[in-house]
C-alpha cells in the first residue's frame, strides 16, 4: 500500500505536511480575529477621549453639578465658543 506522501512513488511528497499547517494557521488567525472583535465589541461603541480638564467638560461638569445656573452655563459656553472657532446653536459664527 502506498502513502500520498512517499515522494517517490509519484505521491505529493513532504508537502503535504504544510496543508494542516495552512489550515492551523487560519483557524488561530479566525479565532484571534473572533476574540479582539468580541472584546471590543464588549463596551459598546467607543466614544471618542474627552480631555476631563478641557474647559468644555469642566463648564459641563458644573452646570450638571449646579454650582451654575443655565444662565451662567450659556453665557461662558457662548465666550468658549467664540475663543476656540466653534459656532453656537444658531449656526451663526
Amino acid at each position: 500500500m502506498q502513502t500520498l506522501a512517499h515522494f517517490a512513488d509519484g505521491g505529493p511528497g513532504p508537502w503535504i505536511l504544510f496543508f494542516p499547517l495552512i489550515w492551523a494557521a487560519v483557524v488561530i488567525g479566525g479565532v484571534t480575529l473572533l476574540r479582539r472583535t468580541v472584546r471590543h465589541g464588549r463596551g459598546g461603541p467607543r466614544r471618542p477621549t474627552v480631555d476631563d480638564h478641557s474647559p468644555l467638560t469642566v463648564l459641563g461638569h458644573r452646570f450638571a453639578s449646579g454650582e451654575i445656573d443655565e444662565d451662567e452655563y450659556w453665557r461662558r459656553l457662548s465666550v468658549l465658543d467664540e475663543q476656540f472657532g466653534r459656532t453656537g446653536k444658531g449656526g451663526a459664527a
